[in-house]
């Protein structure tokens, strides 16, 4: 059985890291440096909890476009209303980086479960 206590941990750190991703793509407004930020922060997640991995993409890639909103709405740095769209991309990325690292922490146990 899963612990919820440390379920809840890996969300906060998921969240975390999907805020980092946000910031990330306000600051260095790079889509490909957020994208690629957003696939290993999920390929670590999905090979921390490898059940249910659709559900690291949605946590950590929500994140990127509400930070260019809110930066759109509350900072001095106007991003084009394409970059806020573009933001969601990186949900793409994101589920390639948890499927692969769920697949990845599968096989190692398959492989070196003896």
């Amino acid at each position: 059985m899963l612990n919820p206590e440390n379920d809840l941990r890996i969300y906060f750190l998921a969240a975390g890291l999907g805020i980092c991703a946000g910031v990330l793509d306000v600051k260095a407004g790079d889509l490909l440096l957020t994208a690629m930020f957003v696939l290993a922060s999920t390929m670590l997640l999905g090979a921390m909890r490898p059940e249910r991995p659709w559900r690291w993409p949605l946590v950590v890639g929500i994140f990127p476009p509400i930070v260019q909103f809110m930066a759109y709405l509350f900072l001095t740095e106007k991003p084009y209303r394409a970059q806020i769209y573009e933001s969601f991309l990186s949900l793409l990325t994101g589920i390639a980086g948890a499927y692969g690292g769920a697949l990845a922490r599968k096989a190692f146990n398959e492989l070196y479960s003896k």
